[in-house]
Order: C-alpha cells, then structure tokens, then sequence
C-alpha cells in the first residue's frame, strides 16, 4: 500500500491523480461532504486522518475555516510533500506518528478506504471498522469518512478497489459509536460519505 501512494505521488505529484483520485472537482465534493460534519460556530481543532499532500487544508483555507489542522499520514513521501507545500503557515501540523495526535473536535478521513489491492474483502472490512474506532478515539465532537459503495456499477467495479456496504457501516456506527448518524449518498459519485456527531451521543 505504501510502494502504490509513494508511486502514484511520484507519478502525478501533490495533485488528485497523485492520491488516486481522478478528478479535483471530485475531490472537492467529497470535502465538502465531509466537512457536513462540522459546527461552524463550535469548530476549533481537526485531524485529516490519511492526508496525503493536504489538499484538505487548502479546502478549510479557502472556505475560511482557520482550525487547528493536524494532518496524518504513514506514507512518508506524502508528509514530505504536505510539509513542503504548507511550509510556514500557523495551525497546520504533520505526522507520521499516531502517538503525536492530539484530542480534536473533528478527525475526517477521505479516500483511505478504497484501495485494497489484493487484500481480501472481509479482511479489509476489519481494517475498516478498527480505523474509524480510532478515529472516533480522537475525536470529542464528531468523525466523517468516505468509501467507494458496493450501489457502483457492477461491470465498472475494479478488483483492486473496495466497494463498502454503506447500510452495514451506517449500522455499524449508529450501534457502537453515536446515536447521531448521517449517511450521505446523493452526490452522483460512486461513493458515500457517513458522518457521526459523538457529542450528541447518549453512551458519550
């Protein structure tokens, strides 16, 4: 996994084609999404859980949302290039290290789900489940994240992606994590963004 983003970065560079998404206008749809998540008046803190070069900053930058941004990757090449790119400005933190992260309002993941290469699909599924438990360990406000859905066209559907089930994580994540959960899959891609508000939730 990390010899395909180290590629696919060198390949394309810090641009969408350079995390595997084809489209930057897509990519923007899927921030917006997950940032649905969020309460304007309420926000301070936010973890970008696998941020890549961290095109998510530039989205915050730009819609005037000045949080404390820490960004998380375990692929070195892509700290490197996020580091590089915002070099200098306040409130934005990179990692490698899980144990560096603080406590946020918000840790929001995009696009880590889908590539799966050769690994198994109910395999991948418990990859899944274990990082949104951490995710949700990190947040006191509220997590959102996004994954390829098996609703996709089924003669379009590549082995090497995986394809979630968003009923079952929906259900997943109304039983174990929060009372307060939306499923978003109106936004013509072939994918679905699921968003939980912890705050609200009566077990936290």
């Amino acid at each position: 996994m990390l010899a395909f983003y180290t590629n696919t970065l060198a390949t394309y560079g810090p641009t969408p084609p350079g995390v595997s998404w084809n489209s930057a206008d897509a990519q923007q749809i899927r921030f917006a999404k997950l940032c649905e998540v969020m309460d304007a008046a309420r926000e301070r803190s936010i973890i970008d859980y696998g941020c890549g070069y961290g095109a998510l900053l530039s989205y915050l930058r730009g819609a005037g949302r000045d949080v404390d941004y820490w960004g998380y990757d375990i692929c070195a090449p892509m700290i490197d290039a996020a580091k590089a790119g915002f070099d200098g400005q306040p409130r934005a933190h990179f990692t490698m290290e899980r144990a560096e992260l603080p406590k946020a309002d918000y840790c929001v993941a995009s696009g880590i789900f889908n590539v799966k290469l050769d690994a198994d699909n109910e395999a991948w599924h418990q990859y899944m489940v274990a990082a949104i438990e951490d995710m949700a360990s990190l947040a006191t406000r509220g997590i959102a994240f996004n994954a390829l859905t098996t609703y996709s066209d089924r003669e379009k559907q590549r082995p090497d992606l995986h394809y979630a089930d968003p009923l079952q994580l929906f259900d997943y994540c109304k039983r174990n994590l929060s009372e307060d959960v939306a499923l978003l899959h109106d936004y013509k891609l072939y994918d679905f963004t699921i968003i939980v508000r912890l705050a609200t939730s009566s077990g936290r």
